[in-house]
């Protein structure tokens, strides 16, 4: 089992680093993430540069999808080339989609939130994700079917026990986030 984390220039450490990080301690169950980039590299709004271990033609193949967020991330909803390769890769029938703060514009853009299907997002995205006609909950983590949003930078757990807890059932989400926890928040 295998998953995209969508990640491009201008990318939130946090959304693809503790997503995948989470996801990746998995692996001995077969479950693994990896940072899908549409470059062979992509530099982060803080400057760390990041080879991609994927491109994005892998998306096609991942048994899930989280989209991340970034500075960047209404440039590449206005990206008509990139959106159009992630709608023919993306089939959210068979998939899992997640996405995480202003990655819900990505959703939103390819029609998988909004006309009923609401999101969490962070709160510098609302607006924009709003002008998209979604109903912005105020909560971290909502999810329907195989479609998933989570708002704010620490809201990556969410995504990534979702995704564990889809895959390879509670038990292991919670040993996930009881690793990762605080002693005593457990």
């Amino acid at each position: 089992m295998q998953v995209a984390v969508v990640t491009f220039d201008g990318f939130n450490e946090l959304d693809s680093f503790i997503a995948s990080a989470l996801i990746n301690r998995c692996r001995a169950d077969g479950l693994a993430a990896f940072i899908t980039t549409p470059t062979p590299v992509v530099t982060s709004m803080n400057g760390v540069q990041v080879r991609g271990q994927r491109p994005m033609e892998f998306v096609a193949e991942a048994d899930a999808v989280l989209i991340g967020s970034g500075v960047t991330t209404r440039d590449v909803v206005a990206d008509d080339g990139f959106i159009g390769g992630l709608r023919e890769r993306l089939d959210p029938a068979r998939q899992l989609v997640g996405s995480q703060c202003s990655g819900a514009l990505v959703l939103a853009r390819l029609g998988l939130v909004g006309g009923g299907m609401p999101a969490c997002t962070d709160v510098k995205s609302r607006p924009f994700v709003e002008d998209c006609g979604v109903t912005v909950l105020d909560t971290p983590f909502h999810a329907e079917g195989n479609v998933a949003t989570a708002g704010g930078c620490l809201a990556s757990q969410y995504l990534a026990a979702w995704v564990i807890t889809r895959m390879l059932g509670l038990e292991a989400a919670r040993g996930v986030i009881e690793y990762v926890a605080a002693v005593g928040e457990g």
